[in-house]
């Protein structure tokens, strides 16, 4: 998902967050939890052969142009059930011991993000992101579809399109492609490229040359 630019000074806040949320985690594993803290855990990707193949039917194209796009014509959060929106739920499947207030935000819990292994004990400390952001399915061809298709794209909680992940790493991964940005923890990047591969397939968008052959190599190191 496309964010702000990270500055120096916000890179620091996120550092000394980091130092804070990990002793916090400790002491807290030590007293109450006894045991890991949970990892994000989106619907499961295809695995690394068939995700293979998926890449392989995808149409390669260079990127089209921004022009038109607007965050506001992919409309999230959607209210899923009762007061509860996309976001909520995706903090709710994703974390540990989560709480709910009455209008469905979560109070509290525990999330270790997948693309850096940093543990959070915040809600305010994750962005969903799109793993196939905004900008990026604009580009490849989201340009062309109804404001519904995507609505439904912006808040798929069916594929792997959707995940909580610590918001400085969501913010500097903006609208990139694998070409261009891959998680900072490498242990993840097979399952990154498989969910990539299998959101772009679902949604027929294109590839362009140099985002295939990067998630070429990864899957078939996989």
């Amino acid at each position: 998902m496309s964010g702000p630019r990270t500055t120096p000074a916000r890179r620091s806040r996120y550092a000394r967050r980091i130092a804070v949320a990990s002793g916090l985690t400790a002491l807290l594993g030590a007293m109450v939890l006894g045991g890991p803290a949970a990892q994000a855990d989106p619907p499961a990707p295809p695995d690394a052969a068939t995700a293979r193949t998926y890449l392989g039917e995808l149409t390669v194209k260079a990127e089209g142009t921004m022009d038109g796009y607007s965050r506001s014509k992919f409309p999230h959060w959607i209210t899923q059930s009762g007061a509860c929106n996309t976001r909520e739920v995706v903090l709710k499947r994703d974390g540990e011991g989560v709480e709910q207030d009455a209008k469905c935000a979560a109070v509290k819990g525990t999330w270790k993000s997948a693309y850096d292994g940093a543990t959070w004990t915040q809600a305010s400390d994750l962005d969903i992101d799109h793993v196939v952001p905004l900008a990026q399915a604009w580009r490849s061809g989201a340009n062309s579809w109804t404001q519904e298709q995507r609505k439904a794209f912006a808040n798929d909680l069916t594929r792997s399109q959707l995940i909580a992940v610590t918001d400085n790493v969501n913010q500097e991964k903006g609208d990139k492609d694998p070409a261009q940005w891959m998680p900072p923890l490498t242990s993840y990047a097979c399952t990154y490229a498989r969910m990539w591969v299998a959101v772009k397939h679902h949604y027929k968008l294109t590839v362009d040359s140099a985002e295939k052959t990067k998630l070429t190599s990864i899957l078939n190191g996989c």
